[in-house]
């Protein structure tokens, strides 16, 4: 229904309330005395609401691709959808549930960015959330820690805004398959407010779908598939590799959960649980047996390696969310310090007793493929059910990886730069792990995250540690550039490979795009251009 300026009334935003002169003085100046064309010269919504629209209502299309197309595009120009008799509401019962509905739409930021969520993926859902309550002029606002929204009527009615500190995070893929699944009805208009409450407190109570024992387990198993993929070769030797790290990363995974009984910061386990597979990767060194203790130690560091943290922030950083990028950015470097310092203890004695520890024993490249493509494939499924990820997933984030880590090593052997194969295997995997995503209609984070394991930099960032160790401090350098390049190769090729994907995907309207688009074109973003 196109905006009538000859239907413009300002008499419902007059103060009725004129007691004394000097009051009517007072009223008369806050009147709403501007004509639509003014308030939207001045860049504001005109107190009667802009044009609403059909196009990009509930189903037209997914909610992330609707709710982005709506976030980037300022709150002026933003379309609302058409309600129909049954969801308008009487003024006072609206006003009444703005509160809650702000705080439901706070509930669900905080458990998707919890949960590893990009900065724009979690505004969008919480724009969408509040579009489908009927608040569509809303303003949220995602910082690292800090998740807030704004609600403004009009520029004379009174703003309601909220906040919420996130304090702890989570790698539970399961839940935040069912969060998903919650927005999505919500934003096609399905559930109520108190229904919605009520799935929310399902989800938060929900318990994880791996027990602890099995998820120790498989740290052990995801140190050893490590192994066997920088080892490559399957020999009896091999196999005792395998065991050692099984059972170093198990014991590094138990102590990291004693400590953080006692409460101390993540930093501190990292720097435990990096401890005993570099302390076995040393004592294997001692043993005349031919056994690469080195692989221990590598195979250790893809346990731990935060790709995750890593990943979201590059993605924050190339969607303009600087801050938060930063803010992940630190918290990887943290993270990464804290392995670094864990293994340099335990290198610096080893390397004081004279231990033979060969550099080279680390990285044979992909001189066997069969082998290092199994072993890949069970690196990706331990790491997805660490993440918690529904057991319905794991084959298809297996398949996701097999994709990347059979694409880096085509590339890898036809003489390709090891940092570009990354990117590009990277690329692949974030491409198809964003249409499973879309087939399952869900987050794409399961199907990345996990995914992208094999191609983690633990080589590079080992070989860069015994440098240092053995005082190359030059050749440590280089091996920890490499390190840093490989992972911005690895979470830039995922970011691209998700925007790729989105090219291919529905749009908002479709082919039936309304007028209003061509008079109130899509703006970009602000950005610094050399200036």
């Amino acid at each position: 229904m196109p905006y009538d300026p000859a239907s413009y009334d300002p008499a419902p935003y007059d103060t009725p309330a004129r007691d004394t002169p000097a009051r009517e003085s007072r009223a008369t100046g806050a009147e709403d005395t501007l004509t639509p064309e003014d308030w939207r010269a001045a860049g504001y919504t005109p107190p009667t609401g802009i044009p609403m629209l059909n196009a990009g209502a509930p189903g037209a299309a997914p909610w992330p691709d609707r709710m982005r197309t709506l976030l980037r595009t300022p709150m002026h120009e933003r379309p609302g959808y058409e309600r129909t008799p049954t969801q308008e509401r009487p003024p006072e019962v609206h006003a009444k549930n703005v509160p809650r509905i702000l705080d439901l739409t706070l509930r669900i930021g905080e458990l998707l960015l919890a949960s590893g969520e990009a900065a724009e993926d979690v505004e969008a859902a919480m724009l969408g959330i509040a579009h489908a309550y009927a608040l569509d002029r809303c303003e949220p606002q995602v910082t690292f820690t800090l998740i807030g929204i704004s609600y403004q009527p009009s520029l004379v009615d009174a703003p309601v805004t909220a906040d919420r500190v996130v304090r702890r995070r989570t790698s539970d893929y399961t839940r935040l398959a069912a969060v998903y699944k919650l927005v999505a009805d919500i934003t096609a208009e399905e559930v109520t407010v108190n229904d919605a409450y009520r799935r929310l407190a399902v989800i938060r109570r929900n318990r994880h779908p791996y027990p602890v024992w099995l998820l120790s387990l498989t740290t052990g198993l995801l140190a050893g598939a490590a192994t066997f993929l920088v080892g490559g070769r399957i020999d009896g030797k091999a196999w005792l590799v395998f065991a050692n790290a099984f059972v170093a990363a198990i014991l590094g995974d138990r102590l990291a959960s004693l400590i953080a009984r006692r409460g101390l910061p993540e930093f501190y386990q990292f720097v435990v649980a990096a401890m005993p597979a570099a302390l076995s990767g040393i004592i294997l060194s001692f043993i005349d047996l031919g056994l690469r203790g080195s692989v221990v130690i590598t195979g250790g560091l893809f346990a731990l390696l935060p790709g995750r943290a890593m990943v979201a922030a590059v993605q924050d950083g190339l969607t303009g969310f600087y801050i938060t990028a930063a803010a992940r950015l630190l918290e990887v470097i943290y993270l990464v310090a804290g392995i670094v310092i864990g293994v340099m203890l335990i290198l610096y004695a080893g390397v004081g007793f004279i231990s033979n520890l060969n550099p080279d024993a680390s990285l044979v490249g992909v001189d066997y493929p069969p082998v290092q493509l199994v072993a890949a494939m069970v690196l990706a499924l331990a790491f997805a059910m660490l993440l918690q990820t529904d057991r319905r997933s794991l084959a298809l984030v297996t398949l996701n990886s097999a994709i990347g880590w059979s694409s880096y090593g085509v590339l890898v052997n036809a003489d390709v730069s090891p940092i570009v194969a990354t990117g590009v295997a990277a690329g692949l995997v974030g491409l198809f792990g964003q249409l499973m995503a879309r087939y399952r209609y869900a987050s794409a984070l399961p199907y990345v995250t996990a995914a992208i394991g094999p191609l983690m930099p633990g080589s590079a960032i080992y070989l860069g540690m015994l440098s240092f160790a053995q005082g190359h401090s030059s050749a440590g350098l280089v091996s920890i550039s490499r390190a840093a390049a490989l992972a911005m190769a690895l979470a830039i090729g995922v970011n691209l490979g998700g925007e790729v994907a989105r090219l291919f995907m529905k749009i908002p309207g479709g082919a039936e795009r309304p007028e209003l688009y061509p008079a109130l074109p899509r703006r970009a973003a602000k950005r610094t251009r050399g200036f």
